[in-house]
């Protein structure tokens, strides 16, 4: 086995993937990044591009496909993987009247299905380099309290919330470790798409017309590097996350009324 440590990310061929992909990159890893953008995951790869890098196209909805990925990734990085990052995924927003019934279905498949089929994949090689191996799930501060006007979308992130916190307890006997980041708005390519296809509005005009901060995506990938090796189960990161997570514990009365008070603006 290797003694470069190895992580595979999926999403990896633009925004909070990228990013994360470049830290360890940085940092000495070997990067293994899976997309359906070829062209992204060659972006990626050729910024880091220092030779220990691997880009593999699949759809994380087909869960053989994960075992191919994985075995690929784990060959080309020496027999090892430390970590995999359960990354991708795709906007989706609107009142739930407004969503089609395709548009459902392909958010909670990419979303939420495509995070328990990585898990499964993953679990039999996170073992080999155990204890110190990690399952890193990005979830959102949409999965803190729900997200008006994003109702599919908070609901595959309260699902990736708890897929963690259930897998935290099943894969303690292994030492494996199970974490999830929670951004709020980050800096990606995902804000220039708009919410459904119904909507002609950017994702990033209704942030900035809702007043919420749009947070830098290096800041989830350090996020990432402290969760891998870190104790928190759930990173939040920026301040509407960390806003959000306060107010729900100790304020769940305001945070229902500003949701409320938000529904319009967000919503339409």
């Amino acid at each position: 086995m290797s003694e470069r440590k190895a992580i595979f990310i999926t999403g990896g061929g633009s925004g909070i993937g990228r990013a994360i992909a470049q830290l360890f990159g940085q940092r000495g890893w070997f990067v293994g990044v899976g997309d359906i953008d070829n062209a992204g995951m060659r972006e990626t790869l050729a910024e880091i591009g220092d030779g220990f890098t691997y880009a593999h196209k699949f759809d994380v909805r087909d869960r053989a496909a994960w075992d191919t990925a994985l075995e690929a990734f784990s060959k080309a990085a020496g027999g090892r993987i430390d970590v995999v990052a359960n990354n991708a995924g795709i906007p989706l927003g609107g009142s739930l009247s407004e969503n089609t019934v395709e548009e459902i279905d392909r958010c909670i498949d990419i979303n939420l299905k495509g995070v328990l089929y990585g898990a499964q994949a993953a679990l039999p090689h996170l073992q080999k380099t155990a204890p110190g191996s990690c399952l890193l799930n990005t979830a959102s501060a949409a999965g803190i309290y729900g997200t008006s006007g994003a109702s599919v979308y908070s609901a595959t992130k309260f699902g990736v919330r708890g897929v963690t916190e259930a897998l935290d307890a099943e894969w303690a006997e292994f030492g494996i470790r199970v974490r999830s980041l929670c951004p709020g708005f980050i800096d990606t390519p995902l804000l220039e798409h708009t919410p459904n296809a119904a909507s002609n509005e950017a994702i990033r005009d209704r942030v900035k017309a809702a007043g919420l901060e749009i947070t830098p995506v290096g800041d989830v990938a350090r996020a990432a590097w402290d969760a891998v090796h870190g104790e928190k189960l759930h990173m939040l990161v920026g301040q509407t996350a960390r806003r959000m997570a306060f107010a729900s514990r100790w304020m769940p009365g305001r945070v229902r009324k500003m949701a409320r008070r938000q529904a319009r603006p967000l919503g339409r």
